[in-house]
C-alpha cells in the first residue's frame, strides 16, 4: 500500500447514495450474522466475529474527461475461498442498469474494512477486463468519534517497480461529495433521524411537511367558510352584500387558470409519477412475499429430500 496520493490526475465526485448503500449493506449483513450466531451458533462463514464481516459490491457512474462521478452502487456475492466475485450476477446487473441508465458504467467496486488487504488486489485485477482502471471504494464501519472526516477512502491502482519486480499496488485518491436536490432531502432525513416523544421520526423534513399540512388545512377551512357564506347568500338566508362579493370575485381572478393545457400536462405528469411509485412499492412488497414463500418451500423440500420421503402439503 502506497502512502502517497495517486498521480493519475483524476477528479472523483462521490454521491451520498453510494455511502448510504454501502452502510446499509454492511448493517444488514451484520444484523443477519448476529441473528445466525444467536440462533444456531454459526456465523455463516464470517469466523464468528461480527465485526470482521465484510461486504462487497460494484460502484457505477460516469467519467467525463478527467472527472469520475460515482452515482450509485449494487451488491455482489463474494466467494471467500477463491477471493472472487460472482461474475454472472455482475453481468446481469450490468445489463439491467444499462437498460435504465445507458450512460452509467461500472467504475470499480467497494468493500468494508479498516484498510485494504492483499486479497483485495485479486478482486481488483479481476475487474480490469470490465474497466481498465477500476476504483476501489473502502468504507470503515468502525465508529471513531474523534475523526471528523468521512471514514471512506477511494483507491486507484498503479504499477510500481518494487525490488525490480513490477507490482500493482493501491494508492489513495482525494474526492469530493457531490449532491443533487433529491439526495440532499434524503441525506438530511437520515442525518437528523431520531426518536421523538411519540416514538416517530422527528426531522426537519417532517417538521416542514407538518407546517405545510397545517397551512393547507387552515386554507381549506377558510375556503369552506366563504363557500358556505356564498351558498347562504344565494338562498337568501343572509342579506346580499355587494362589497363582499366584489372581494370574492377579485380573489378568484388572482387564481391561475386550472383548465389550461400546461396545467393539465403538469398535473398528469405528477399524478402518473405518484401512481408509478405506488405501483413499484406494491411490486416490491409482492416480490418480498414471493421470495419468502420460495425460501420456505425450498427448506421443506430439502428436508424431505434428505430423509428420502415425499413432500407432503397440508
Amino acid at each position: 500500500m502506497a502512502s502517497s496520493s495517486a498521480g493519475s490526475g483524476l477528479t472523483f465526485k462521490l454521491h451520498p447514495l453510494v455511502i448510504v448503500n454501502i452502510s446499509d449493506h454492511h448493517t444488514r449483513v451484520k444484523a443477519q450474522t448476529h441473528h445466525t450466531d444467536d440462533g444456531s451458533g454459526s456465523s455463516g462463514g464470517s469466523g464468528g466475529a461480527a465485526t470482521a464481516v465484510r461486504v462487497f459490491g460494484c460502484v457505477i457512474g460516469v467519467q467525463r474527461g478527467r472527472t469520475v462521478e460515482i452515482f450509485n452502487s449494487f451488491e455482489l456475492l463474494y466467494d471467500p475461498l477463491t477471493h472472487s466475485l460472482d461474475r454472472s450476477f455482475l453481468e446481469k446487473k450490468q445489463e439491467l442498469y444499462k437498460k435504465v441508465f445507458p450512460n452509467f458504467y461500472i467504475l470499480g467496486w467497494y468493500s468494508t474494512g479498516s484498510e485494504a488487504q492483499e486479497s483485495d488486489l485479486q478482486i481488483h485485477k479481476a475487474l480490469m477486463d470490465i474497466n481498465e482502471s477500476p476504483v476501489y471504494v473502502l468504507l470503515n464501519p468502525v465508529i471513531n468519534h474523534s475523526q471528523k472526516d468521512l471514514p471512506l477512502t477511494i483507491y486507484e491502482s498503479e504499477l510500481h517497480i518494487i525490488d525490480g519486480i513490477p507490482q500493482l499496488i493501491f494508492v489513495r485518491s482525494s474526492y469530493t461529495i457531490e449532491t443533487v436536490e433529491a439526495e440532499r432531502i434524503s441525506v438530511d432525513h437520515v442525518a437528523h433521524l431520531k426518536p421523538s416523544d411519540g416514538g416517530s421520526a422527528a426531522t426537519q423534513l417532517a417538521a416542514h411537511l407538518t407546517g405545510i399540512h397545517s397551512a393547507i388545512k387552515m386554507l381549506n377551512s377558510r375556503i369552506r367558510i366563504i363557500h358556505q357564506y356564498l351558498v347562504a347568500m344565494q338562498k337568501g338566508e343572509v342579506p346580499l352584500d355587494n362589497s363582499i362579493l366584489r372581494q370574492v370575485s377579485s380573489l378568484l381572478r388572482r387564481l391561475p387558470a386550472m383548465e389550461s393545457e400546461k396545467f393539465q400536462d403538469d398535473f398528469l405528469m405528477e399524478y402518473n409519477d405518484t401512481l408509478l411509485v405506488a405501483y413499484l412499492a406494491m411490486l416490491t412488497n409482492c416480490s418480498s412475499t414471493l421470495n419468502d414463500l420460495v425460501d420456505k418451500f425450498n427448506a421443506i423440500y430439502d428436508r424431505h429430500t434428505k430423509r428420502g420421503g415425499r413432500t407432503a402439503f397440508i
